[in-house]
C-alpha cells in the first residue's frame, strides 16, 4: 500500500495523519498461527483449515449463493468440510476451481451436508504457504477499508512513526521498582529475587499493584503483533501488561492536559472578592434555618478561591436538595458587594425560573436588582433587561443559554454561576466567560451539578477542578419510598390519588418520556392530563410541559405551591428546581425509558416537607435487562453518590457526562472503575513532570494529543 493510501485510511478512521494510528489498537485478535486437521474440527468453535476444492457451486435455492466443498487431500478417504459464501463475485467462483487450495478461518457449524463454514476468511494459498508467526488483529474499522488495509496501513505507522520512550529513566524506574522489576534496555524483565527491593524502599513507587510495564514500543508490538501463546482472553479484556502501559501513558496525557489548562487559567486575572460588607449575616438572618455544616465547610472553600486574584474554577457537587442554591446566593454577595455582576445560568426555562424567583426573594431584600434573561422573553421588557444589564443597574442576571446569546452584554461580569453544569457543552460555559473579559479580567466561574460526580470521574475528567461537596441533607427532610409497580396496575393507582390528595397533601404525575419527538412527548402529557380529569373530576388537576409560554408555566407552578392544584401533570421540566413541600407523591409512568440521574432527580421534588413521601414508578411490558437494572438501583438506593456509582458501570463515562454531546473527549483505553490505580500513578507522575521536567511533559502529550490539548478547559 503507498503512503498516500495510508494517509487516506488514517484520516477516514479520525487520525490527523498516518502515524498516528500506532495508537489505532485491535479490538480482538484471530489465532491462524495454526491449522486445524479437517478431521478435528469442533461444531461452535472458530479455526483455521486448509483444503483441497473438491466441488463448486452455485445454488440458487433458498437463496443465491455459492456452496465449495474442500477435502484434506486428495485421497477418496480424506476428511471432507463445506463452506458458503452468500454474497461472492463471478472472479470467485472462477477461482474456485477443483484442485486449488484454499486456507479459511471461521465457526464451524451443522449444515446439511454436514460441519460447514458460512462466509468464512478465504484465500487461495499453496502447499507450504507459511503460517503467521503472530496473532491477527482485529481492529475498529469504516466501511470503506477492509481489515487488510487497515493491517498495512498501521504496518507503515509503526515502521515511520517514533516509538521511542517519552518518560524519562527516573519514572519508568520507580514505574517498574513498585512492582519488583527492572529495565533491561529498552524492554523490561522480572527482577532475581535478591535484586528485589526492601519493602521501605518500595513504598515510594506510584504503583501498588503488580503490574509489568513494558516499554511503550514493546507495548505496541505486544498489541498489534501478539506471539502465538498470548492469552487471548487477557488481551481481549485490556488487562494484559501492554494494555496496562497504554492505559497509563493515556491517563498521564489526560492528567497533564487538564493541570495545564488549570496552570494557564491562574495565569488569568480576576477581581478579588475577599468579603461581603455582612451581606451574608443580614441574608442569613431572614432565613427560617441555619446552614448546614457541609454547606458551611463549602461556603469557606469557595470565598477562598474568591479572594485570590485568579478566576476561580470550582465545582459545587451535592444530592437533591442539599441546599446548593443557598450555597450559591451567599458566593455572589461578595462579588456585588464589590460593585460587579452576576450571571446565573440554568439550563432549562423552568429552573432558570425558580432560580430567578428564589434570587429576587433572598437579595431584593438586601438592595440588589435581580433580572430574569430566557429566549421566551420578548419585546419592551426584554429590551429594557438588556439595557440596564449593560448599564450595569442589574446586579445578578439569571437565564437560560440567552445569557451568552450575542445581544447580552454586562457592565462589570464579575462571577458565573452554571447549575447542572453537565447539560451545557464547554463552548457554551466558555462564552458565558468572555462576557466578562473584554476588560481583561475573567470572571470567577461556580458550576454546580447535583448529579454527583464518582471519585474515578472527579480525578480524571474534573482534574482541573477545584471540588467542593455539600454531603449531607438540611435536617427536616423526610426518607423517600420508592416502590416499583408493573403498568398494569395503573388503575389501581389512579384510584388511590383520589383519596390521597383528597386528605389534603399534593402529587405529582409524570408523563412517559418519548424520545423520538418532543410534540409527541407533548401529546402524551396532554392526553395524560385529559384523561386524569376525566377519571379524579373530584380533583384540581394541572399540566406543564416545555412547549408552554413562560407567564402559562409560572402561573401553574405558583397555582400548585400555593396548594390550588391537588395533582400536577408534567413532563421533565419539573426535573430540577422545583420546590413544594406539601407534593408528597409522585408517579413516574413507564420509568424503564429514564436514565438514573433523571429519575433521582425526579423522586428529589418529593420528600421536602412533614410528610411521608413515596415514589411509584411504572413499567411497561418490553422490559429491557438495562431497565430493570436501572429501576432496582433506584430502588435500593437513596444516596445519589451511590447512584452515581451505578450509572457510571452501567453507561461509562461518556454517557454520564453527556461527554458525547458536549464535545469533551472521552478515555479510549483507560476503564475508570477498574484502572484506579494507574490513574493514581498518573495523577503523582504528571505533577513531578510539570514541576520538574515540563518538556517531557510537552513530549509526552504531542504523541497522545497531536491536535492539542482538546480536554475541558472550561
Amino acid at each position: 500500500m503507498a503512503t498516500l493510501d495510508a494517509d487516506l485510511v488514517a484520516r477516514k478512521l479520525g487520525y490527523a495523519c498516518v502515524q498516528d494510528l500506532i495508537l489505532h489498537l485491535p479490538m480482538r485478535y484471530l489465532d491462524e498461527t495454526h491449522l486445524t486437521p479437517l478431521r478435528d474440527v469442533r461444531m461452535g468453535v472458530d479455526v483455521q483449515v486448509e483444503g483441497i476444492v473438491v466441488h463448486a457451486e452455485v445454488q440458487n435455492r433458498p437463496r443465491r449463493q455459492l456452496l465449495v466443498e474442500i477435502a484434506e487431500s486428495a485421497a477418496p478417504a480424506s476428511s471432507h468440510l463445506h463452506f458458503r459464501l452468500l454474497h461472492f463475485y463471478p472472479s470467485q467462483l472462477s477461482q474456485l476451481q477443483p484442485g486449488v487450495r484454499v486456507r479459511l478461518f471461521g465457526e464451524v457449524r451443522p449444515g446439511f451436508f454436514g460441519a460447514e463454514m458460512v462466509h468464512p476468511q478465504m484465500r487461495v494459498v499453496r502447499e507450504n504457504t507459511p503460517l503467521p508467526a503472530t496473532l491477527t488483529p482485529v481492529y475498529p474499522a469504516v466501511a470503506a477499508f477492509s481489515q487488510n488495509a487497515i493491517r498495512k496501513a498501521v504496518e507503515i505507522a509503526l515502521q515511520q512513526a517514533d516509538l521511542s520512550e517519552t518518560l524519562p529513566d527516573n519514572v519508568l524506574e520507580k514505574l517498574f521498582v513498585g512492582c519488583g522489576y527492572r529495565r533491561v534496555g529498552a524492554s523490561s524483565e522480572r527482577s532475581e529475587p535478591h535484586h528485589l527491593p526492601r519493602h521501605e524502599e518500595r513504598c515510594g513507587s506510584y504503583l501498588t499493584a503488580s503490574y509489568v510495564l513494558p516499554s511503550f514500543a514493546d507495548a505496541l508490538r505486544a498489541l498489534h503483533h501478539p506471539q502465538p501463546d498470548a492469552d487471548l482472553n487477557a488481551l481481549e479484556t485490556q488487562t494484559t501488561p501492554a494494555w496496562q502501559r497504554i492505559k497509563f501513558d493515556e491517563l498521564l496525557a489526560q492528567q497533564l492536559s487538564l493541570r495545564l489548562a488549570a496552570r494557564q487559567r491562574d495565569q488569568l486575572s480576576a477581581v478579588s472578592l475577599a468579603g461581603d460588607g455582612g451581606l451574608s449575616e443580614r441574608l442569613l438572618a431572614a432565613l427560617p434555618f441555619a446552614l448546614t455544616a457541609a454547606q458551611g465547610r463549602s461556603l469557606q472553600e469557595i470565598r477562598r478561591d474568591l479572594a485570590r486574584p485568579h478566576p476561580m474554577n470550582r465545582l459545587l457537587q451535592g444530592d437533591v436538595g442539599s441546599g446548593k442554591t443557598l450555597v450559591a446566593a451567599l458566593t455572589l454577595l461578595p462579588a456585588l458587594a464589590a460593585g460587579g455582576q452576576v450571571a446565573v445560568m440554568a439550563p432549562t426555562e423552568i429552573l432558570a425560573e425558580q432560580l430567578f424567583l428564589k434570587m429576587r426573594e433572598w437579595l431584593q431584600p438586601l438592595g440588589m436588582e435581580v433580572a430574569w434573561v430566557a429566549a421566551a422573553l420578548k419585546g419592551k421588557a426584554k429590551k429594557e433587561n438588556l439595557a440596564r444589564i449593560a448599564a450595569g443597574e442589574i446586579h445578578v442576571a439569571v437565564g437560560t443559554h440567552a445569557l451568552f446569546q450575542a445581544g447580552v452584554s454586562f457592565a462589570n461580569l464579575t462571577l458565573t454561576i452554571v447549575d447542572e453544569q453537565h447539560r451545557f457543552g464547554v463552548g457554551q460555559r466558555l462564552a458565558l466567560r468572555e462576557k466578562g473579559s473584554e476588560a481583561g479580567q475573567t470572571p470567577h466561574l461556580l458550576m454546580m451539578s447535583a448529579t454527583p460526580i464518582p471519585r474515578s470521574l472527579a480525578m480524571s475528567y474534573y482534574a482541573d477542578l477545584d471540588v467542593s461537596v455539600i454531603d449531607e441533607l438540611p435536617p427536616g427532610r423526610t426518607p423517600i419510598a420508592t416502590k416499583v409497580l408493573p403498568l398494569k396496575r395503573r388503575d389501581e393507582v389512579v384510584g388511590r390519588l383520589r383519596d390521597y390528595c383528597q386528605s389534603g397533601a399534593q402529587a405529582y404525575w409524570v408523563c412517559p418520556l418519548v424520545e423520538e419527538s418532543e410534540k409527541l412527548q407533548l401529546r402524551a402529557a396532554e392526553e395524560s392530563h385529559v384523561e386524569l380529569t376525566d377519571l379524579l373530576p373530584e380533583l384540581n388537576i394541572g399540566l406543564v410541559h416545555g412547549r408552554m409560554k413562560s407567564e402559562e408555566k409560572a402561573a401553574v407552578m405558583a397555582a400548585f405551591k400555593a396548594g390550588e392544584i391537588h395533582l400536577l401533570v408534567a413532563t421533565t421540566v419539573i426535573e430540577v428546581g422545583v420546590d413544594v413541600p406539601n407534593a408528597a407523591l409522585m408517579v413516574i409512568e413507564h420509568a424503564e425509558r429514564y436514565g438514573l440521574a433523571q429519575l433521582h432527580q425526579l423522586r428529589g421534588r418529593v420528600g421536602r416537607g412533614a410528610r411521608l413521601s413515596t415514589c411509584l414508578l411504572l413499567y411497561g411490558d418490553a422490559l429491557s435487562d438495562s431497565g430493570r437494572q436501572r429501576l432496582r438501583i433506584i430502588k435500593e438506593h437513596a444516596d445519589g453518590f451511590a447512584i452515581a456509582r451505578e450509572d457510571l458501570k452501567l453507561r461509562g463515562p461518556g454517557e454520564f457526562m453527556g461527554a458525547r454531546q458536549s464535545g469533551q473527549q472521552i478515555l479510549r483505553f483507560a476503564n475508570l472503575e477498574t484502572d484506579l490505580d494507574l490513574l493514581q500513578a498518573a495523577r503523582d507522575v504528571a505533577e513531578e513532570l510539570l514541576t520538574h521536567q515540563p518538556e517531557v511533559a510537552d513530549r509526552h502529550l504531542a504523541r497522545w494529543l497531536p491536535r492539542g490539548l482538546d480536554y475541558l478547559r472550561a
